[in-house]
């Protein structure tokens, strides 16, 4: 039982994972394929979960959908891990004004959510999946800055690290050897967190339409054009809706397993 959120978030995760995968090869229609004679078509053996008002297969832009989803949440918190995981371990080693300074700037970037970064680099670039990938990976730089330094100061004040400064090591080699693979736990966690984020921003993103562009298929593009339908097919936002709460669902119970997996406090108080 100790570990039942775990392994169904585990289940859920890898279900939605190999739905991306199997996408990539098959799906029981093309996902931007048009069929203009059977739109709205219901739920039925052809048409497992229907079809859109311009006669595209649900389930084929839902399992389509799972690849635009996944890619952008895992690339948005590679950039932020990759970016913010050294910034706060650099502030931690440091201290002082290389603290107050890294600290000031991850301030200034939560003054500046995913959307409204979004809505910045669009207005320059132009939208697409690439740009939301730099808006959700750029707000997630502080996020890991931020737990990483947290996690990273009490190490600093062990034993073992004042042995490690006595026997000639730099802060680097500390850094690398010492600190970061004993707050490793918390950061994989953290990760885990931040992918169920990233896929409710792209999701977001992709609503308002600022993410993944057509005829690649989203589920927050799915439930966009799903609204004006609601009444007479509220089927079509359902579905994406589903999808994108199970991803979620999944990817948190993951998140809370991992912790107390992990964590060797939660594990002697149990």
């Amino acid at each position: 039982m100790k570990r039942l959120n775990l392994w169904i978030g585990a289940a859920i995760s890898l279900c939605v994972l190999a739905t991306a995968l199997v996408a990539l090869v098959w799906t029981p229609y093309p996902p931007a394929k048009l069929d203009i004679l059977h739109k709205l078509a219901p739920t039925s053996a052809a048409h497992w979960l229907g079809t859109d008002p311009f006669g595209r297969d649900v389930l084929s832009m839902i399992m389509a959908g799972a690849q635009a989803s996944l890619s952008v949440s895992v690339i948005a918190v590679g950039l932020g891990a990759g970016l913010g995981i050294p910034l706060g371990a650099l502030a931690a080693a440091r201290g002082g004004w290389v603290d107050d300074l890294v600290m000031r700037a991850t301030d200034l970037a939560f003054a500046f959510p995913a959307l409204l970064t979004a809505v910045m680099i669009t207005a320059l670039a132009g939208p697409g999946a690439g740009n939301a990938m730099l808006a959700i990976g750029i707000f997630n730089i502080p996020v890991f800055a931020r737990v990483t330094r947290g996690a990273a100061r009490p190490v600093w004040q062990r034993e073992f690290i004042l042995a490690a400064r006595t026997s000639g090591r730099g802060d680097v080699a500390i850094t690398l050897r010492h600190v970061l693979p004993n707050i490793a736990a918390i950061l994989i966690v953290q990760a885990t967190i931040q992918f169920a984020l990233g896929i409710i921003a792209e999701a977001g993103l992709s609503y308002v339409g600022l993410g993944t562009q057509p005829p690649q298929p989203s589920w927050g593009r799915m439930l966009n054009d799903a609204q004006t339908f609601i009444y007479r097919a509220p089927l079509l936002a359902v579905f994406p809706g589903a999808a994108i709460t199970l991803a979620v669902l999944g990817l948190n119970l993951l998140g809370d397993g991992l912790r107390d997996v992990l964590d060797p406090r939660l594990r002697r108080s149990r």
